[in-house]
């Protein structure tokens, strides 16, 4: 995320607060953390109260929060997923052809790009922290030559009105959010599970062939595998009693798996990953998220 980074998107805090009962834990405290190395520090300094962060959106990883996941001893303990519906805002009575500047999240804007394009509106775009802010920032300044990517919920809270609705480039576009907290959860095996893992080795990527084969043999279905490089950037690997220490590996490799840590099988997996791998470590294992998310629009 560009800047300092947003926790929460604000208008994701409304989607979330209007979950149905029972789909989140129901003592979970919504808060909006400007700094995400702040929330980690303050998470793993002592912090018991789980919250939720953002992992991934279509555009693909926030890589930044994956290395930040990874350097603080914290454990994933749930997911949702949400549809993301973008609008296009600006002041009452601006016009399209008014606009000479978009201004959104970096993610949004990207989300958006063919859908502006087609739209005509060729302004220039411009990066700020998050997509409610940006509809803020334009109301607070009475902007009348900018428009803001944002929600419907956004264009409520601040006064503004939708020149165009539901611009995301693609209808199925959803970001997930996981929950964090600083011990892990039980797994189960009476519902679906997801688990969650980080792995490295020092001769870099020829170990991958043999941990996947580790999953497939045993019908594991992976639902993510992603690769972070990091040959000239150390990571602080901390230990159970949190001391920290400086590792260098060429490659960081993250998998999400459907399958519990309660699963003779998911165990087996990770017995045999962590002989092919000279680090290995489970960020959670956790409830998935069944929502059969449709588009719809947002507010």
């Amino acid at each position: 995320m560009a800047l300092s980074s947003v926790w929460l998107i604000r208008e994701f805090q409304e989607h979330i607060r209007r979950l149905p009962r029972g789909k989140l834990i129901q003592t979970v405290k919504l808060f909006l953390a400007i700094n995400l190395r702040w929330l980690f520090r303050r998470l793993s300094s002592g912090s018991q109260i789980v919250r939720f962060y953002q992992l991934r959106i279509l555009c693909g990883s926030i890589h930044r929060n994956y290395d930040l996941l990874l350097r603080h001893r914290l454990h994933i303990v749930g997911e949702v997923q949400l549809p993301v519906h973008h609008c296009l805002l600006a002041l009452p009575g601006v016009r399209k052809e008014y606009i000479t500047r978009v201004i959104s999240h970096p993610q949004a804007l990207a989300q958006c790009e063919l859908t502006l394009t087609k739209l005509g509106l060729h302004a220039a775009r411009e990066a700020v922290d998050d997509t409610a802010g940006a509809a803020e920032y334009i109301a607070a300044n009475n902007l009348r030559d900018t428009a803001a990517i944002a929600s419907a919920r956004a264009a409520d809270l601040y006064g503004l009105q939708i020149l165009a609705d539901g611009i995301q480039d693609d209808s199925s576009n959803v970001t997930r959010f996981v929950m964090l907290a600083r011990e892990p959860i039980i797994p189960r095996t009476d519902r679906p599970f997801k688990t969650s893992i980080v792995f490295a080795h020092d001769k870099g990527t020829s170990v991958l062939f043999k941990v996947l084969s580790a999953f497939a043999f045993r019908n594991i279905n992976l639902t993510k595998i992603e690769s972070r490089p990091h040959r000239n950037r150390p990571i602080r690997l901390v230990d159970d009693a949190n001391v920290g220490t400086a590792k260098h590996f060429e490659y960081m490799f993250y998998v999400d798996f459907e399958a519990s840590m309660a699963e003779v099988r998911a165990q087996n997996a990770l017995a045999e990953v962590q002989e092919f791998t000279s680090f290995l470590r489970v960020l959670g294992s956790y409830p998935m998220d069944m929502t059969p998310w449709c588009p719809s629009r947002g507010d």
